[in-house]
């Protein structure tokens, strides 16, 4: 580096740190590529990896998925610290038909990127092989997507970043991606799936800041925890309005209102249904356990009849 280059850099270096000090002001940094993150571990480790995939669309029956990036990182298990991504793998693939302009829009993936491209099974299917955890953020979206492509995710467990880390409670006013990136100070060049799988690490990798625990620890315990998906079975059709203002969700094919809740909740969960939408008088209820196998994949988890 040049005498010239050496005092711009330290000018440089020196204007952001007078505008950090400022209250005026805040600087955010891009987001660098890491590979290791410089914490140590003296107890047991275990392999996780956090996926990000861009579509044709957003309907599962008729969308396809065209670029899948996954990173293969190292953390320690009583901590939920990050240590060090160990793998990365990014790919594209063709749809064999047009991609729509207005998914182009987003994503910046053309026709011409993907034409001919192939994912490379073998390689991804190295890159998962002892996972603990697969992570996105919004599961719910990406997760059928890549089990329709590759099956071998269905056996895997699932956690979800955007649902299960308490931000709200820990401060943060909103749950987006680019949102928490900026929030933690740094800005990075969002959907596309690589960079958008380094800034997730980057978030979870840190301490929440009013708990102090990683975040990346909380979305552990939370996916370690089943959820259980109460069916309000034969609930009265005045109550449909109760049951939207709860939270409950309507089930077309099934034509019965349901929310999935934390186990911890289920009992308050289930005296609220008995009061506000039986009457106070028993009732039978459907109970659906969706642990880290089955939750945001769209398939159903075992079912057992509750009398409430």
């Amino acid at each position: 580096m040049s005498r010239d280059e050496t005092g711009s850099a330290d000018a440089l270096r020196a204007a952001v740190a007078l505008l950090d000090a400022h209250p005026d002001y805040r600087v955010l940094h891009r987001l660098p590529v890491v590979a290791d993150f410089g914490v140590a571990s003296a107890g047991a480790t275990a392999i996780a990896i956090v996926l990000d995939t861009e579509t044709t669309g957003v309907s599962r029956d008729s969308d396809q998925m065209i670029e899948i990036a996954l990173l293969r990182f190292e953390y320690a298990v009583a901590t939920g610290d990050v240590l060090r991504i160990t793998d990365v793998y990014s790919g594209l693939e063709d749809p064999g038909r047009p991609i729509p302009p207005e998914s182009t829009a987003i994503h910046g993936i053309t026709d011409a990127m993907v034409a001919g491209k192939t994912l490379d099974e073998a390689r991804i299917a190295g890159i998962v092989r002892d996972a603990t955890l697969v992570v996105a953020h919004n599961a719910a979206f990406d997760r059928p997507f890549v089990e329709a492509r590759l099956p071998l995710f269905a056996g895997l467990p699932w956690g979800c970043s955007l649902e299960q880390v308490p931000w709200a409670e820990e401060g943060f006013r909103g749950s987006k991606l680019e949102y928490l990136g900026w929030a933690s100070g740094f800005f990075y060049d969002a959907h596309r799936s690589e960079t958008d799988c380094r800034a997730l690490l980057e978030v979870l990798r840190r301490p929440l800041p009013k708990s102090g625990t990683i975040a990346f620890k909380k979305l552990v315990e939370a996916a370690a925890e089943p959820a259980l998906r109460l069916w309000a079975t034969g609930s009265p059709f005045e109550t449909k309005d109760l049951l939207r203002e709860r939270g409950y969700r309507w089930d077309a094919d099934r034509r019965c209102w349901h929310r999935v809740v934390p186990r911890a909740e289920a009992k308050e969960e289930s005296e609220w249904l008995k009061a506000a939408v039986y009457g106070g008088r028993s009732a039978q209820i459907e109970v659906e356990v969706l642990d880290a196998r089955v939750r945001f994949s769209g398939r159903p988890g075992p079912r057992k009849t509750r009398v409430i």
